[in-house]
């Protein structure tokens, strides 16, 4: 393999290589099939296939020769200012095609990065040229994009990919790129990606090159998140030990594996599920580390938010043992 990145070396070229969202696959080949296809705004969680699957449009509706002139295609890495709106984008929607029968397009990835004001320059460019023009806007977040832009496109949510689609997936590159991969291994890569195909693929990547073989314990060292392991030793500390012992053996637990305090919590907070604390006590527990991770993302200091996680932990603790 070059250095070429398996993300892209894999990355679906034809609307038949995709391997989700079906319903929505025949609904745009329909479209394509009827030459009815109206402006697209595709939008979901990242490496769900949105771009994978307009680019596969356009390859079908457009031979090599005339892509170039027929496509326009922006990411958030370009300039997309309201200027951008009224100059490129403008200019490329309103010069017809003068041999070709059919119509331009332009995708706009990363929509839900530019500003209002381009957002509202967009919007008249799209009524103006719909005759010649298609628009395909692709973001993270429908809430991000204005509602008229909203209104005159047909929206397709592409959902996080289940783990039945991501492991043939996965199985394939592993066989192309002759991969070593334990059962664990492939497990923890499905469940750490939650979804998003391109995250599966880049620790897929990252691990091998890294160790060679890939295993549950050399994903999760890779990626740094703590193992299930780790997290059941944290929560039995703060459960059985004094205060000053379990913050002294999670800190430095913490410090030898580098772990985030907030990829902790959320490790822990899964396992709390399946604890048998009494419901009342669950729940205070659970508004408590809710708490602890609302003060992290507002970035304070992590040894602080540890000794209250483990002061909520011990406190539980004496709880239980004074009601028993």
């Amino acid at each position: 393999m070059g250095r070429m990145q398996r993300v892209e070396k894999y990355r679906p070229q034809t609307l038949d290589d995709l391997i989700s969202h079906q319903d929505i696959l025949t609904t745009i080949q329909k479209f394509i099939s009827e030459d009815r296809l109206p402006h697209l705004l595709f939008y979901g969680p990242p490496g769900t296939g949105k771009t994978s699957t307009i680019l596969a449009c356009a390859r079908q509706l457009y031979k090599n020769k005339e892509f170039n002139s027929m496509v326009l295609e922006l990411n958030a890495s370009d300039d997309r200012g309201i200027d951008v709106v009224r100059g490129p984008i403008l200019s490329f929607a309103s010069t017809r095609t003068i041999f070709k029968k059919g119509f331009k397009l332009v995708i706009l990835d990363e929509a839900d990065a530019m500003t209002q004001d381009a957002q509202n320059a967009l919007r008249r460019v799209i009524e103006k040229f719909t005759e010649n023009t298609r628009f395909c806007l692709i973001c993270n977040y429908l809430s991000k994009i204005i509602p008229a832009l909203q209104s005159r496109c047909t929206r397709f949510r592409f959902g996080p990919l289940s783990q039945d689609q991501m492991i043939p997936r996965l199985e394939y590159v592993i066989q192309q790129e002759s991969i070593d991969v334990t059962p664990d291994g492939m497990k923890a890569i499905v469940t750490l990606s939650s979804g998003d195909m391109r995250r599966s693929l880049n620790i897929l990547q990252s691990t091998s090159m890294a160790y060679g073989k890939v295993t549950e314990e050399t994903v999760y060292t890779c990626t740094g998140h703590p193992l299930r392991s780790d997290i059941a030793n944290i929560l039995d500390w703060a459960l059985n030990k004094d205060f000053t012992s379990a913050y002294k053996q999670i800190l430095q637990l913490k410090t030898l594996k580098g772990l985030a305090l907030h990829d902790i919590l959320t490790e822990v907070h899964l396992l709390i599920h399946r604890v048998d604390f009494p419901p009342s006590i669950r729940m205070g527990l659970l508004i408590k580390l809710a708490d602890i991770e609302y003060r992290l993302a507002s970035g304070t200091n992590e040894k602080i938010q540890l000794s209250s996680m483990v002061a909520t932990f011990q406190a539980v603790r004496d709880i239980v043992v004074s009601d028993a």
